[in-house]
């Protein structure tokens, strides 16, 4: 369950409120995941089950070099757009991080209900492998190889919307991003699908790596929503 309640976690060594500054790399794959599956394999909160709309879809893997909290890395799941306050919007169903530290502020900062888990990134020329591992057993595995041609990418062209759920709030974030992209090819992928969604089956519709790219997360806007936090 998310933390829809009281923040139980244990303290974190730094809190950093909103707005953060980021920068690092990242892999974007971009899906149109089936409504069924989604709902089976999403790992879906009661209010995005309730609010999913779908079209457009993605996981990201992120190797933050500089943050607030220091660095870090990150995987997470994006089911689709729903629709919250009636307005399209994304939201976040499935997220691990290498930092407590990321893992409390995220939460109370934009409502991200972010898990930890241990990461291994690494570039080789033009392939990038990317693990993330629970008590030293990986549980998702990916092997990219990037493009030779490099294109600007940015926010402007394509405004991103947030909406988590924190206790009684929706939390709304509208991050900033740009960075240079490469057009990638998802050479292999490894799930376990107890902690993650299981894509092994899927094709992405399309894949990214990008680099040296500069986020803002800035600070959110609660809404007062849901009456008894459960």
């Amino acid at each position: 369950m998310q933390h829809f309640l009281k923040n139980t976690l244990p303290p974190p060594s730094l809190v950093a409120p909103a707005p953060w500054t980021l920068t690092g790399n990242g892999i974007i794959l971009l899906y149109r995941f089936p409504k069924k599956w989604v709902e089976k394999n999403g790992f879906l909160a009661d209010y995005q089950r309730d609010s999913f709309r779908g079209v457009l879809g993605s996981v990201m893997l992120v190797d933050y070099h500089t943050t607030p909290v220091g660095p870090y890395q990150e995987l997470l799941f994006i089911p689709g757009l729903l629709d919250l306050l009636g307005k399209n919007t994304f939201s976040i169903s499935k997220i691990y991080v290498s930092s407590h530290d990321s893992v409390w502020n995220g939460l109370e900062n934009w409502g991200i209900p972010k898990e930890q888990c241990d990461f291994d990134v690494k570039t080789e020329g033009r392939e990038e492998h990317f693990e993330a591992r629970l008590n030293g057993i990986p549980f998702f595995e990916a092997h990219l190889q990037r493009g030779g041609f490099s294109f600007p990418l940015t926010t402007a062209l394509f405004p991103l919307r947030i909406t988590q759920r924190l206790r009684e709030n929706l939390v709304l974030t509208r991050p900033q991003a740009k960075g240079k992209a490469y057009w990638a090819t998802l050479k292999d992928l490894k799930v376990n699908a107890t902690f993650f969604p299981d894509l092994a089956e899927l094709k992405p519709l399309a894949a990214l790596i990008v680099k040296d790219f500069e986020m803002t997360f800035p600070v959110a806007t609660f809404k007062k929503v849901f009456e008894n936090a459960t």
